[in-house]
Parts: C-alpha cells; sequence; structure tokens
C-alpha cells in the first residue's frame, strides 16, 4: 500500500505518556491510528495478571481505547504476542540460563515496537509511527545520520533503552513528547480532556506483571531445578555455601545470597558451565574494561577508531568516562577512566556524547 506522508501509527499502552503523544498528534493535524499490542497471553505468564500498572495489562488495552475514541481516532488490537514470545521472552529466559542479566526492553524496542510496528504501518499506509517515549530524534542532513538526544527531563529520559533503534527506523520515526517533562505531560493530558491523567507508572517487565523474575522462570522453564539445580557457592576459590539455582543470581547482588561472612559479599560472576555461583568483596566488583556484541551505531557510522565517551553500563548508571573503539569483527570495546561496580553481560552498554548517544551493544564479556 503508498504510504500517506500525514499518517501516523501512534503505539498506545493506555498510559499516560502515549496518551499525550496520541493527543498532541491529533491537534497537530496528523491522520492518526491508535494501536495498542497484545505481548503475551495473559494466562502464560502468571503471577498478577490484573495488576493496571503493567504496560500490556487487560485494563492498558482498554484505557488505550478509551483515549483513542475520545480523540477520535482508530483504535486497534494487534496480536503480537507470537513473536514477542520468540523474540523477546524466549531471549529473557534462554540468557537467564546463560548466567547473563538481559534487558527485554531494550530487545522489545527493536524487535517489536519498531520491527513489527513498522510492518503495521505499512499495511496501514503510514509513513511514521510515534510513541510516548522521552527522547529527542536528531538529524545531520549532510551526513544523513539520525540518533537519539537525552530528555531535558532526566528522571523519565529513555534514551538509555533506544540506542539499538536504527536508521532506517528512526527516519520514521515521531516523539511527541521530545523536549517535555511528566509535569508537562501530566498538565496536558489535564489540558486535553485524557481520561488517564491522573494515572500511575508503570515500572514492572511487562509479562512478569508481579515484578517476580524468579517465579516466572520456574513457571517457564521446564525441569528448572534439574537443568539448574543448587550448586556451590564459591569465595577464594573455596565452597562457602550453596546456591538455589543460578539463574537467580546476578553479578552485583548483596542480598539473598544465603552465606554468612563476616563482611558483605557480592555476586562477581554466574557460570552455568560448572554451575557455580562465585563471590567477592566490594572492592572485587570493580572492573575497567568491557567487551560488547550486537552493536548499532546511531551519530556516528564508525567507531573503528577510539573516541572518548560517556559510558552508561545500566539504565541507572550516570555514566563514566570512558574510550570506546570497535574492532575488525564489529565488537565494541570500552576501557573505563576508573574501575565500574558490578559491570553485568547481558546488559546494555550506551555511549554518549554530550546528551546524544553514538551506539550501544550487549555486554559479553568483562575482561580483567
Amino acid at each position: 500500500m503508498k504510504r500517506n506522508s500525514n499518517r501516523v501509527i501512534v503505539g498506545m499502552s493506555g498510559g499516560v505518556d502515549s496518551s499525550v503523544a496520541a493527543g498532541l498528534l491529533v491537534e497537530a493535524g496528523y491522520d492518526c491510528i491508535g494501536i495498542t499490542i497484545k505481548t503475551y497471553r495473559y494466562e502464560d505468564v502468571g503471577g498478577n495478571v490484573g495488576n493496571d500498572s503493567s504496560c500490556c495489562s487487560l485494563d492498558g488495552i482498554n484505557d488505550a481505547r478509551r483515549v483513542a475514541l475520545g480523540l477520535g481516532m482508530p483504535h486497534y488490537t494487534v496480536d503480537f504476542s507470537p513473536v514477542f514470545r520468540e523474540e523477546v521472552i524466549n531471549y529473557f529466559i534462554d540468557d537467564y540460563m546463560d548466567g547473563n542479566t538481559p534487558n527485554p526492553c531494550v530487545r522489545c524496542n527493536r524487535q517489536i515496537k519498531w520491527r513489527e510496528m513498522l510492518k503495521k504501518a505499512d499495511s496501514l499506509g503510514a509513513e511514521f509511527i510515534a510513541t510516548g517515549h522521552y527522547a529527542t530524534i536528531m538529524h545531520d542532513e549532510q551526513s544523513g545520520r539520525r540518533w537519539i538526544r537525552k530528555s531535558p527531563d532526566a528522571k523519565k529520559d529513555q534514551s538509555y533503552m533506544l540506542w539499538s533503534v536504527r536508521q532506517e527506523d528512526l527516519a520514521r520515526t515521531l516523539f511527541p513528547l521530545s523536549g517535555y517533562t511528566k509535569t508537562q505531560s501530566r498538565a496536558d493530558a489535564e489540558r486535553l480532556g485524557l481520561p488517564i491523567a491522573a494515572k500511575a507508572e508503570s515500572y514492572e517487565i511487562c509479562f512478569i506483571p508481579d515484578n517476580d523474575y524468579r517465579r516466572f522462570l520456574r513457571d517457564n522453564v521446564e525441569d528448572i531445578s534439574g537443568k539448574a539445580p543448587k550448586g556451590p557457592i564459591v569465595l577464594d576459590g573455596k565452597v562457602i555455601g550453596h546456591h538455589e539455582g543460578y539463574p537467580f543470581y546476578t553479578v552485583g547482588q548483596r542480598k539473598g545470597l544465603g552465606v554468612s561472612h563476616p563482611e558483605p559479599l557480592y555476586v562477581l560472576d554466574v557460570l552455568p558451565s560448572s554451575n557455580t555461583v562465585v563471590v567477592g568483596h566490594e572492592e572485587d566488583i570493580y572492573r575497567r574494561r568491557l567487551i560488547a556484541k550486537d552493536v548499532n551505531l546511531q551519530k556516528y557510522s564508525d567507531l573503528s577508531e577510539p573516541r572518548e565517551v560517556r559510558a552508561r553500563i545500566r539504565y541507572k548508571d550516570e555514566g563514566a568516562l570512558a574510550t570506546c573503539w570497535t574492532d575488525e569483527e564489529g565488537f565494541l570495546h570500552v576501557e573505563f577512566s576508573e574501575p565500574r561496580p558490578a559491570i553485568t553481560r547481558g546488559q546494555s552498554v550506551v555511549l554518549y556524547e554530550g546528551d546524544d548517544v553514538i551506539g550501544g551493544g550487549i555486554i559479553a564479556s568483562i575482561p580483567s
């Protein structure tokens, strides 16, 4: 179908942000179609499936429909649960079983909220998709590059989660909340008369509505106690206790280790091959280097030459000075000026130049 340059598919979760994004686009004169994606089967995920704070809950779908109808927009609920299971839930499970700590929201952004939503946009003749993310898309006409810039609202900035969105996808993306703060969004929700203006924030992983990933793994990994049985907790090469299954531990974890020791202990590594959880003291969790895979570059097309950046190793990390470069095989190397605590396999490292996202990757290894 030929794409209409004024038609926008708006991803609507039923929350304040995506609802205000839709309202602003309607005010601006765009031909908007609201889409709410069903990402999982409620009977499959367990936990508190009626939790109305989950972005993909039944209440969320109903709220999105109410908002869209109130704005005079058509609204559709699209079942992406099969591809979401394959691309996000299975990835989440496999990564934990590999001893890593995955970030499913990063994966969902690239594979579902962009790739699948753009397919839906094509089928409906829409040029753009829009979301309620707090970030700005920058564009250099000379180089043709597009990249994400941080939101002025530090508490709501979502640039870290958007490093994996590709150039061709950014070209077809609108962020109506660019430059907004959460206070402004709620004020506009009131001004627009949206029925969700006072709705609470959504924080947990959408397919784990009770926020208990250990329960989720037990429910979704067949014979997890056989695949990941109790095993040794090791300190300085000596067994000091036994873990309850290595997937239930993550690098940097201090509480819930189930061992007594005169000093606080932290998880240093999770080793599925030997069914071992390695622990150490606080000073032992610091590292200076990491290597990342699945690299996506935004602001620059090439990082083969070393570049000084500020690198973030988790969502709530403020970042630290580092030097980065990519090797001939496409892996991203990051070396920090000062050691950083709890660099964790499976998490994202995101590179910044000022407020601009240069790119990022998935942390694959942490050299000594």
